[in-house]
């Protein structure tokens, strides 16, 4: 056997070894593999079972429910939810997916914004009478950015326990994954739908020393970015919509890009979660004084707008303040 041919075949041997000793290391990780599921499966199943077979104090227990991925449930949200001798939830006909898909068949009665006045004495008597209910929202955890704090204020009032059952939040998903600090951060909910209240609201904040949180509505989403660049200056934002979803999508960049790359976006739908990043160390030592000298040499070498926006992100201030006062500027000349 010449050199050539026995290369050849001592190759092929090898490769084939090779082969033979993946498969079994495949099916040795298979075995593996479904030994520790199996494992993780069982015991789970163990503590479910341990928890539903308890009984459920009487109480109002505020229930966290996943935000798009029905397997962010908790073993014991689902051990409430199933012992529940009522469960109060903002749009019945959403939450009977969540349950039956989970196998609960639970008493639902609708508890949201419309009939919360009504509703509420009616829970509140249940509670008195020694029952066990549960509160939850369409998604994520019941109170943040949903009726139910009344409810909770007047349990509480009444002596009756009230027990939170934590778990998935769209806010905390957002600003964990937007890359600001965390260790201080200002959940703002929802900003007033129109232009002058809702930049009232973001000068009120502008100052705070801390990451913001919002929620936004798609057909908002783009005038509400713009209102921040204008107000809160040049800062980092992250914009996050169907968290834990399939098409989870998280973006990031300076508020004014973000604003210009969606107010050309007409196909937005949902709710987002905007994050916007703390302000400089240095932004609240910007005086007037200071920013209208920086202003007075910017115009001496460029346009108005384009000396306010130069200021703006040098001294990272929002462009409407060093805007009012170039105002300021310009008449004393005039």
């Amino acid at each position: 056997m010449d050199g050539r041919r026995l290369y050849h075949v001592t190759f092929s041997r090898l490769a084939r070894l090779k082969a033979r000793a993946v498969r079994v290391q495949d099916h040795q990780d298979e075995e593996r593999i479904e030994g520790a599921c199996g494992r993780t499966v069982a015991r789970a199943s163990e503590v479910l079972s341990d928890l539903i077979a308890r009984p459920l104090a009487p109480g109002l227990y505020l229930v966290a429910t996943p935000i798009g991925n029905l397997a962010d449930i908790s073993l014991r949200a689902l051990s409430v939810l199933a012992r529940a001798e009522l469960i109060a939830a903002e749009d019945t006909r959403h939450s009977k997916k969540l349950l039956s898909h989970f196998g609960i068949a639970a008493k639902l009665t609708p508890y949201h914004e419309h009939n919360a006045e009504r509703e509420r004495p009616r829970l509140l008597a249940r509670l008195r009478a020694g029952q066990a209910v549960a509160l939850i929202s369409d998604a994520g955890t019941p109170l943040i950015s949903d009726p139910g704090y009344k409810l909770v204020r007047a349990a509480l009032e009444a002596g009756l326990m009230v027990t939170s059952i934590p778990g998935p939040s769209a806010a905390l998903a957002a600003l964990t994954s937007s890359g600001m600090p965390t260790d201080t951060f200002l959940f703002a909910g929802f900003l007033p739908p129109k232009s002058g209240p809702r930049r009232a609201r973001l000068d009120e904040l502008k100052t705070a020393p801390a990451t913001l949180v919002f929620f936004e509505s798609a057909p908002r989403l783009a005038k509400s970015l713009a209102d921040m660049a204008d107000m809160l200056g040049p800062r980092e934002g992250t914009i996050a919509k169907e968290l834990t979803k399939l098409h989870e999508s998280v973006t990031r960049g300076r508020l004014d890009r973000l604003a210009g790359e969606l107010s050309s976006n007409a196909a937005l739908k949902g709710e987002f979660v905007v994050v916007v990043a703390p302000p400089a160390e240095d932004a609240a030592e910007a005086s007037d004084e200071k920013i209208a000298e920086q202003l007075e040499k910017a115009l001496k070498i460029e346009s108005f707008r384009d000396a306010v926006r130069s200021v703006a992100e040098v001294l990272q201030v929002s462009r409407s303040r060093v805007y009012e006062l170039g105002l300021k500027l310009t008449a004393k000349r005039d």
